[in-house]
């Protein structure tokens, strides 16, 4: 599942925050990780790694660890030089999207790393300019934001379940190249993913969802529907990609059908389109703990605990 030129790229070869090589670091805590960590790590991602054996889950966390060590990284350099950084997420519904922005945030501060998942506009909102509530979301100065579906709603669902004209559709077409130019232009950093999955993948992890009383909540009327309309959101995902991707700010496209290798290979291209370096850390270390003689712990009245059921 790693990348054969793995070992050669820049990010691996890096040293840690503190001077300390990634797979040094891993190689030595390699026995905690497998035998103290696996058991939580399994569990986090439920039925999907069950059917791997334990060498393949090993695989996998190991490189996902690895990568996501190398994304507080990134969150550090980005933080450091006062970068601005928007990542799109598109894709069909179940296409894994969602997934893989879970991985890439799972380690990083929340400050710096945002997720915007916008619900549809409001009253409102449909008044405004197609992009004015999305601008309000734009990263500042040392901010990195993923958007979980974007502005390209309109070329999406929006054209495609009708709600938007034609000529809505046509004006966003004519305006997006410019919009994203001048986002560019600004200092942005802009990365646009689409998640690809075949009609039968899609069919598998809706069938997955309606089976899963925890996964129920993914499915909406709406993704329902959706699903009869695949040769329309094929033909709208052409168009779409076909007149939106400039120069500037290209399409790259994740084969997602295999979902744990489209969340590494996503993680690690986007390593590979921000140059970062190390940004220098000094080791924290605890002060002394004050002992005051005169001090004398309230006791806490045993209603106000939480009982323990467990």
């Amino acid at each position: 599942m790693t990348n054969e030129n793995e070992a050669h790229s820049p990010a691996s070869t890096q040293g840690d925050t503190y001077g300390r090589p990634v797979e040094a670091t891993l190689r030595d805590h390699g026995d905690r990780i497998r035998n103290e960590r696996m058991d939580d790590l399994i569990e986090q991602e439920g039925l999907e790694v069950q059917h791997l054996s334990k060498d393949e889950q090993y695989k996998y966390f190991h490189e996902l660890l690895r990568l996501q060590h190398e994304l507080l990284k990134l969150q550090d350099w980005v933080a450091h030089q006062k970068l601005k950084v928007v990542v799109i997420f598109e894709g069909r519904d179940a296409a894994g999207k969602g997934g893989a922005i879970k991985r890439i945030t799972q380690r990083l501060n929340p400050r710096i790393c945002k997720v915007v998942a916008l619900p549809a506009p409001n009253d409102r909102e449909r008044t405004q300019w197609y992009f004015q509530r999305y601008v309000a979301h734009l990263p500042a100065a040392g901010e990195i934001v993923l958007f979980d579906r974007s502005w390209y709603n309109r070329a999406g669902v929006e054209r495609v379940m009708g709600f938007c004209t034609n000529q809505q559709c046509e004006e966003f077409f004519q305006t997006v190249p410019e919009f994203e130019r001048m986002l560019v232009g600004s200092g942005i950093i802009l990365i646009k993913y689409w998640f690809s999955i075949t009609d039968e993948e899609q069919q598998a992890r809706f069938q997955m969802r309606i089976q899963d009383p925890l996964k129920q909540w993914k499915l909406s009327p709406m993704d329902l529907h959706s699903r009869s309309r695949w040769e329309d959101y094929t033909k709208a995902k052409e168009e779409m990609l076909a007149r939106t991707h400039i120069v500037e700010a290209p399409w790259w496209i994740v084969d997602a059908v295999d979902k744990k290798r489209a969340r590494l290979n996503c993680i690690h291209h986007l390593l590979q389109q921000i140059p970062y370096g190390p940004v220098p850390h000094e080791m924290p270390a605890l002060p002394p703990r004050e002992h005051n003689p005169d001090y004398k712990r309230a006791e806490i009245p045993h209603s106000l605990y939480v009982p323990q059921i467990y």
